[in-house]
Parts: C-alpha cells; sequence; structure tokens
C-alpha cells in the first residue's frame, strides 16, 4: 500500500511538473533549474516506487506457533546416524525457515528438533503419497490443502510444510515459520539430505 502510494505521488508530481513548463509564458534560466531539478525529483521518487517492489524491506511476520523448543534423537540407532540428525537438523533450523524437523523411519520418529511436541506422529494421506511416489511434496500455503491436519501432531497449524521421502521407509519432514517461506535452494537441500539419510537405513 505504502509503495502505491510513493509512485502515485511521485507521477502527480512529475504531471505537475510538465504542466506547469507548458502553462508559464515567462522561460529564463531560473525557471529551467527549478524545472530540471523537480523533474529529477519526481523520477527519483518513482524509481524510488519501482525498486521497492524488487527489494522489499518488510519481511513476513512469524506465525505465533504452538510448541516448545526442544530435541529428541531416538537411542535406538547408531552413533553415525545421531550424528548426521543432528547436525542436518542443525543445518536446516539455522540456514533457513525452518520452524521444525521430523525425520520418520521404519514406522517410528527418530528425531524432532525445533517447535516439538509431546504427540506422536502418524503419516496419513500426504506423507503416504509422498513415500508411494519417492517424490518431494511442499506445501507452501497449508491452509489450501485439505489433510493438513496430518501434521498438526508435529506442530498445530504449520503454515507451510515440506515433506521428502527417504525412499519408501521413512520422511523427513519440515514446518515453516510462514507460507511461502521455503525456497528452491530449501527443498533441494531437505531432498539431498533425504537421500543421505537413506544410506543409513
Amino acid at each position: 500500500m505504502k509503495r502505491s502510494i510513493v509512485l502515485a505521488l511521485g507521477i502527480i508530481f512529475l504531471l505537475l511538473t510538465i504542466f506547469n513548463s507548458y502553462t508559464n509564458d515567462l522561460v529564463n534560466a531560473s525557471f529551467q533549474r527549478s524545472l530540471i531539478l523537480s523533474s529529477a525529483s519526481s523520477i527519483l521518487i518513482i524509481l524510488t516506487a519501482l525498486f521497492w517492489y524488487q527489494i522489499d524491506p518488510s519481511l513476513p511476520l512469524k506465525h505465533s506457533l504452538e510448541g516448545k523448543e526442544g530435541i529428541f534423537i531416538s537411542e535406538d540407532i547408531s552413533n553415525e546416524l545421531r550424528f548426521e540428525l543432528a547436525w542436518g537438523s542443525e543445518m536446516l533450523l539455522t540456514t533457513s525457515a525452518a520452524a521444525t524437523v521430523l525425520v520418520y523411519i521404519n514406522d517410528q520418529t527418530i528425531l524432532k528438533r525445533g517447535l516439538i511436541s509431546q504427540d506422536q506422529f502418524k503419516p496419513l494421506d500426504i506423507s503416504k503419497r509422498a513415500l508411494k511416489s519417492e517424490k518431494l511434496i511442499s506445501l507452501v500455503n497449508t491452509k489450501f490443502y485439505p489433510g493438513k491436519q496430518e501434521f498438526d501432531s508435529i506442530v498445530n497449524n504449520l503454515p507451510s510444510v515440506i515433506v521428502s521421502p527417504i525412499h519408501n521407509k521413512g520422511l523427513v519432514i519440515v514446518g515453516g515459520w510462514t507460507e511461502r517461506c521455503f525456497t528452491l535452494s530449501d527443498e533441494r537441500w531437505i531432498r539431498g539430505w533425504s537421500k543421505k539419510l537413506s544410506s543409513y537405513i
């Protein structure tokens, strides 16, 4: 909204400057200097508004999500896998917009980190589809996806979710703080990490 106002003001000032130049009968050096200065100022305002659309200083606000910061790593796995889970989840939580990370392998949750709950995750339609297709599923805005409730056991009302299969044996599930918060690079990283985790199964 503010960007539109700035753009409109810049255009109005420029039009008024042009109108003034055509209706003024007396043209001297002083008038020409003021005309150039006024035109340049108007154009500068317009350019500022246009660049504002490309470089938006306002970041989306994080949702107020339920859950407590914590970490759970299963003790029934190898030390190598424990180290990999600790490292990979830390990278996701610190270098992306991830709010929570869950890894589910062989019918059990082996990692929960970030915002976590005490509820037990159970794969339903969306997760089963990712397992069957062995392809990443990205829910950029969960309110448009029926069945999003299957992720409420991780953190209630996650605004965005990435579900990445570990072959057909497990899942990496990453929930974001806001809608459309994950980049293509994030998706590639999560997909690559899922493939790496498959070597431990």
